[in-house]
């Protein structure tokens, strides 16, 4: 047993030795679909708690109360509401005005409330930059700040009153931007998209002007269970938002990204698999003969399937590592405090379920791409596996009929297919994920992302956090998908350059090789192609929301032409590098 575990062991040192860049190209491969996954789950982690997370910060209210009176009455309105049965905790009134913010050329809807520099009882909100309300200055809610391109130190006008940006801060009691419900009528119950700011309370009567103020009162009850059993209602002329409300308007700001990575990390799984699947077909047909040399020496089939197994789960584990770090790693970006949420999921080490999904997922990618053709390693014969015999094609009569009319480029890329059709199913699903993705980025970005805020039109929050996601899948999955043509166009010229090289014995010019070559890629490319269209399309509109609007053909067309080219390209490349060599030197190099 220890003589056995020690060949495999020293058989594992030697590929991977030298095997170097097809060992990297792997652990690319499942590094980036585990990264993606990882992304996904921490996003995830992040949105299990959004609100509740910003709430306990900020001593979030159980239900917060806005009475439809303005002024006086609805001072009067509220005054009750503090002293009720059940209430434990208040604070407040604080005034609101629904005025408009002018910066940088754009005026929007902005919610003002008037607040006081000492720490209220509830509704305490968390600077994320800069300092807390003072006369003279204007804290501004991140994602709101975001939108219409403001930062510390900058001037606002609220107005036609200049004020000075001193911070910005996040709060449990009122929906992040564009969801701070501004009113063109204080009192009136229809709402308009805006973003919600703070000023100093004695500044706020000097804002509105002749505009009447409304006023918000912030609870907390005794008993939780009387907050959650409704989520909005008006009772006595006055309006009541649970908490629960706003922690569903606040998650849904990175919901979109949430389900970009998760739909990602499917279509990268499904990548590296072919990835995976096509590099390690190359390398086991390459070891073909060592399969044959140990079955001659006394190996079994559990001993052949131990030797390449244990290669590419050692890999497998690997890249789970780096793709558990990237992941986490990048997670900040997509859940930073500007999404309106406090906390980073790249502060804390990723959770124990996040580790077992992301290794789970890499050991799964390194065993299905590798099973099949360790199978059927162990289960050739010894003298075939010596012999290394590629599959030959199966002779039909009305396939003979046919080859003999089609063109020589034409019957060379048929047959190279005949000869390896695992090969050329790898490529069809490579080709199928990428022009999936493609069709899908292409219908995201014809979405409508912008939202009308007063005169203006400002981006959308929870389209630009979707988009970020969407381009890091992309990026990654071209990457991927670049890499997995590179190696199946390399790995299909070299296993196919001795039947070349008798071709052009038999009268083949390297111009119809190389042809030929690109062939043999584009015929089952372009099938995946045609497909992918729609189920691109399908696939966005399994997951998008509201009014769809689809991209022109013409961008269509190009994406799929695009793919095709690309792989054209990629194949042609190395196809006329290898029908410049000399016949005689090809044939010469064939193993014995």
């Amino acid at each position: 047993m220890a003589g056995r575990l020690l060949l495999v062991c020293r058989l594992l040192v030697r590929d991977l030795r030298r095997r170097r860049t097809e060992t990297v190209l792997l652990l690319v491969a499942i590094s980036a679909a585990t990264g993606t996954l990882t992304l996904g789950l921490a996003l995830d982690g992040a949105l299990a708690r959004p609100y509740e997370r910003t709430r306990a910060a900020t001593a979030g209210p159980d239900v917060v109360a806005m009475p439809g009176a303005t002024g006086p009455e609805a001072l009067a309105a509220l005054a009750p509401l503090a002293t009720a049965p059940g209430v434990s905790a208040h604070s407040g009134p604080y005034p609101i005005g629904y005025l408009m913010l002018t910066a940088r050329g754009k005026t929007v809807h902005a919610v003002v409330e008037g607040r006081d520099n000492s720490p209220a009882a509830l509704d305490r909100p968390a600077v994320t930059a800069g300092t807390w309300v003072r006369p003279g200055g204007v804290v501004i809610e991140p994602t709101f700040a975001n939108a219409v391109g403001v930062h510390v130190g900058d001037t606002v006008d609220i107005n036609g009153h200049p004020l000075r940006v001193v911070g910005t801060a996040v709060t449990a009691a009122r929906a992040v931007y564009p969801g701070a419900d501004w009113r063109a009528d204080a009192g009136s119950p229809l709402t308009e998209n805006a973003g919600l700011v703070w000023v100093d309370r004695s500044q706020i009567g000097a804002l509105a002007g002749a505009r009447p103020l409304s006023y918000t009162l912030n609870l907390r009850y005794a008993d939780p269970r009387a907050s959650t059993s409704f989520t909005h209602k008006s009772e006595g002329g006055i309006e009541y938002t649970s908490w629960k409300q706003i922690a569903y308007a606040d998650g849904r700001l990175v919901e979109g990204a949430h389900e970009a990575l998760l739909i990602g990390s499917w279509l990268l799984t499904a990548l590296a698999v072919a990835g995976v699947a096509s590099i390690v077909a190359g390398r086991i047909s390459g070891q073909r003969r060592r399969v044959g040399l140990l079955k001659a020496v006394g190996a079994g089939p559990a001993m052949v399937a131990a030797v390449h197994l244990a290669e590419y789960l050692v890999i497998g584990l690997a890249a789970a590592g780096t793709g558990l770090a990237a992941g986490w790693l990048a997670a900040p970006v997509l859940t930073n405090p500007g999404a309106g949420l406090l906390g980073s999921t790249g502060v804390h080490p990723p959770a124990l379920r996040t580790v077992v999904a992301g290794t789970v997922l890499a050991l799964a990618i390194a065993a299905a791409a590798t099973l099949a053709p360790v199978v059927r390693a162990t289960t050739t014969d010894t003298v075939h596996a010596l012999a290394d015999a590629a599959t030959p094609p199966r002779r039909r009569r009305w396939r003979v009929w046919l080859s003999r009319r089609l063109p020589t480029a034409l019957l060379i890329g048929v047959r190279i297919n005949a000869r390896r059709p695992r090969r050329a199913r790898l490529v069809m699903v490579n080709t199928l994920v990428t022009t999936t993705a493609l069709v899908a980025v292409l219908m995201a970005e014809t979405q409508d992302q912008l939202i009308p805020l007063g005169n203006v039109e400002l981006p959308k929050p929870r389209d630009v956090r979707a988009n970020q996601a969407i381009l890091l899948v992309i990026v990654v999955l071209c990457v991927l998908a670049l890499i997995n043509a590179l190696v199946s166009t390399w790995t299909a010229v070299l296993d196919a350059r001795h039947p070349l090289a008798v071709a052009r014995t038999l009268g083949a010019t390297p111009a119809q090789v190389t042809v030929g070559m690109t062939v043999a890629q584009l015929l089952p490319a372009v099938p995946s192609v045609l497909a992918g269209i729609p189920v691109g399309i399908g696939l966005f509109l399994a997951v998008g929301l509201g009014e769809v609007h689809y991209p022109p053909d013409s961008w269509l067309f190009a994406a799929g032409l695009g793919v095709l080219l690309a792989i054209a390209a990629l194949t042609a490349i190395p196809a006329t590098a290898a029908a410049r060599r000399p016949v005689a030197d090809t044939l010469q190099s064939t193993p014995t």
